[in-house]
């Protein structure tokens, strides 16, 4: 008897999580584990404004998914563009672009987000992202190629707009990016002689009333003061009208001359939910308690991509934030009822209640709550920095974080502009691929095939 095939498609928190669980649980004999991924990396997304920042190098948050010689789970190398659960197969987007199909008797769906965005003119065209590690790469380089270029103009007006740059997003991802790329170009201007300093702005824009509300009003308070004692403008109340070349129109009316928009304003679920033809709520495929998708048989999803339900909430309507906590703990008690359901033993809710929160803004500052207790300042950067070093599952990334935030801190940074994809404009549409999806019919013209195949058997 051929053994069951678990597969599992993505190598964020929640997958892997899922797959280290599966490895540990299960015997080689019970069944066949493989875990599909575009890059053989587990990314830790919350260090990317660091790495935009040039305090972390992008290796030191790319965990290798390949260092163990013992490691039981095959790696697929690519992307997820469709899934039929009829015919029990996921469509698969090598990394070479052929288009190839990968059979499963178990499906755990962990595929993650991609930006959200809006119908706004010249967004797509001009706003650049901060989901992926090209992406953190690239927005460095782009950061000190604007004051390159003011250093090397003539022209007050071009120099002014290049040294100009706007975040949109005062949650968490954009609080952090703008705060860390203000402090880079702080320091990295002193090394530019024709540029005054003064010309230097940056602008934190966001809809919401205020700035990151799950800290509550004080440590929000708190934030917005760190900020605005750097110079940073922020906007509450206000977002993004219009992106063109050469200016950022906001809804307010007013229009900032500038040649760099960074787009953090939340995510959405992987398009690749879309293609089941299942239930969602915005966006988010609808799961029971266990992580099971209701009427899919042996399939799992959890992580960003799943409106998991928050069973620590009061609220019976409530479901899990799509944050790092949620979803390595998500991926674990799928693996135990995937077990489970092999076995045959009984299954579990999934429940857990937030242990707090961090925010690293570079430096000494920071604001974090960890189990409701409100910090700022130098102890909050204490357990914030505590709390992510711990959270890295290799010692090989723990030792290389600790050894970038020594160096960074004792000897600074060099300000190296690399030329990565200086040919390319490296807005969100040139890395999120979000183009290369099916849609549920063409999943099934390219499956039917196999669907034909498996009902005359």
């Amino acid at each position: 008897m051929s053994r069951p095939r678990i597969l599992v498609v993505g190598a964020g928190f929640a997958g892997v999580a899922c797959v280290r669980r599966l490895q540990r649980r299960l015997t080689k004999q019970e069944a066949a584990i493989s875990l599909l991924s575009p890059f053989s990396y587990q990314l830790y997304l919350p260090l990317l404004p660091q790495v935009a920042s040039g305090v972390l190098t992008p290796q030191s948050v790319a965990l290798s998914l390949r260092r163990s010689e013992k490691h039981p789970t095959r790696i697929i190398p690519g992307g997820a563009i469709g899934i039929d659960t009829d015919a029990k197969v996921c469509v698969v987007r090598t990394i070479t672009g052929d288009i190839r199909t990968e059979p499963y008797d178990h499906l755990v769906l962990a595929p993650g987000s991609i930006t959200r965005t809006f119908d706004i003119p010249g967004l797509a065209e001009h706003a650049r992202g901060l989901k992926t590690l090209a992406e953190a790469a690239y927005i460095r380089d782009h950061v000190i190629a604007q004051l390159d270029l003011a250093d090397a103009s003539e022209d007050e007006a071009e120099r002014a707009a290049r040294l100009q740059f706007v975040v949109v997003g005062g949650g968490y991802a954009g609080t952090e990016t703008a705060a860390c790329l203000q402090m880079l170009t702080h320091n990295a201007v002193k090394r530019y002689s024709r540029i005054d300093p003064e010309l230097i702005k940056w602008h934190l824009v966001d809809i919401a009333p205020a700035l990151m509300p799950e800290l509550g009003p004080k440590l929000g308070q708190a934030a917005l003061e760190i900020l605005r004692r750097r110079g940073i403008e922020v906007s509450l109340g206000v977002s993004v009208a219009s992106v063109d070349d050469d200016n950022v129109t906001l809804t307010d009316g007013r229009v900032l001359p500038c040649r760099t928009l960074i787009w953090t304003a939340g995510v959405a679920a992987s398009p690749l939910i879309g293609t089941l033809g299942a239930e969602t709520v915005r966006g988010r495929l609808v799961v029971e308690p266990d992580l099971t998708v209701p009427g899919l048989p042996g399939v799992y999803a959890m992580g960003d991509a799943a409106a998991v339900p928050d069973l620590a909430k009061d609220d019976a309507g409530a479901v899990c934030p799509p944050t790092a906590q949620h979803a390595m703990r998500q991926g674990k008690v799928a693996a135990d009822n995937l077990v489970a359901a092999l076995r045959g033993d009984q299954t579990y809710p999934y429940v857990h209640k937030d242990l707090g929160l961090v925010v690293d803004l570079g430096g000494i500052d920071a604001v974090s709550k960890p189990m409701g207790i409100e910090l700022h300042g130098l102890p909050a950067q204490l357990v914030a920095r505590g709390y992510h070093w711990a959270a890295l599952r290799t010692n090989v990334a723990k030792a290389r974080v600790m050894t970038n935030w020594l160096i960074n801190a004792t000897a600074g940074d060099d300000f190296v502009r690399t030329g990565f994809l200086a040919s390319k404009s490296g807005t969100l549409k040139d890395f999120e691929y979000t183009d290369a999806y099916l849609t549920p019919e063409q999943v099934r013209a390219h499956t039917a095939s196999l669907r034909a195949v498996a009902s005359s058997s």
